[in-house]
């Protein structure tokens, strides 16, 4: 079964849109939409390899334009799993927070086997994380790694005001490091949640930095141009995911 996008395009044409895409973006008259990561049950091996980190950032984008406006694409979730059943090729994997109102998959506007998910308060990384963004990259290929932090974090405002519990404790003390490095002159504090999101781009950014240092097999794949690490809001109000 094929699916199609907003812009009527098939499986058929995957290929020939991604080529002509590159040739008209060198240009800087890029103007087309960007095809979906991809428009059959599910993304194949071929179609993951042909495209460049660029291009499954630019078809992130163009989910989450398709999101914003309720265009998304109508995807079979049954064939996907049936045609994921023996093997999967995603394009990408995102580091997101355990915020029910922040579904990676559903806010891009991707499929069954398009991305890998890993999914913690507040985003962090860690070891295990760490090992399971190098299975993605280093041994099934995915291009990309999206770290993905969101508007009115409740983790990112539990570090602020320094909350105990249990095992969380522990999690809130590594999201801490990103307040006092985090350049803001209003109101400080957890119940100011412009504060609270200008900390949580911040802790972002060094979730990045920290997954090149803690990770050489990433920072070589990355340095290499064959994978890019990149960050992104997600707008609670409004629904954007904000690249950068």
């Amino acid at each position: 079964m094929c699916e199609t996008s907003a812009s009527g395009l098939d499986r058929r044409t995957f290929f020939k849109r991604t080529a002509t895409f590159s040739a008209v973006a060198a240009t800087g008259l890029a103007t087309m939409a960007m095809p979906t990561l991809s428009y059959a049950a599910a993304m194949t091996k071929e179609q993951r390899d042909a495209m460049t980190p660029d291009e499954i950032i630019a078809s992130f984008k163009e989910g989450n334009r398709r999101f914003r406006e309720g265009k998304m694409i109508e995807h079979d979730y049954r064939a996907q799993k049936r045609a994921t059943a023996n093997g999967q090729f995603p394009a990408a994997v995102i580091l997101s927070c355990i915020d029910s109102r922040t579904p990676a998959e559903i806010l891009l506007d991707t499929g069954i086997g398009e991305t890998f998910n890993a999914r913690v308060a507040g985003n962090i990384q860690n070891d295990d994380i760490l090992g399971s963004m190098e299975f993605a990259c280093a041994v099934t290929g995915a291009k990309v790694v999206l770290v993905m932090g969101h508007t009115s974090c409740g983790a990112i405002r539990g570090a602020i005001d320094g909350a105990e519990l249990g095992n969380l404790t522990g999690l809130l003390d590594k999201i801490k490091p990103a307040i006092p490095r985090t350049k803001y002159d209003g109101d400080r504090k957890g119940s100011n949640y412009d504060f609270v999101d200008a900390v949580a781009r911040t802790n972002v950014e060094m979730t990045m930095e920290q997954i090149r240092a803690n990770s050489p097999v990433l920072k070589k794949l990355e340095d290499d141009g064959k994978i890019k690490i990149v960050g992104s809001m997600y707008h609670l109000v409004g629904g954007e995911v904000e690249f950068y």
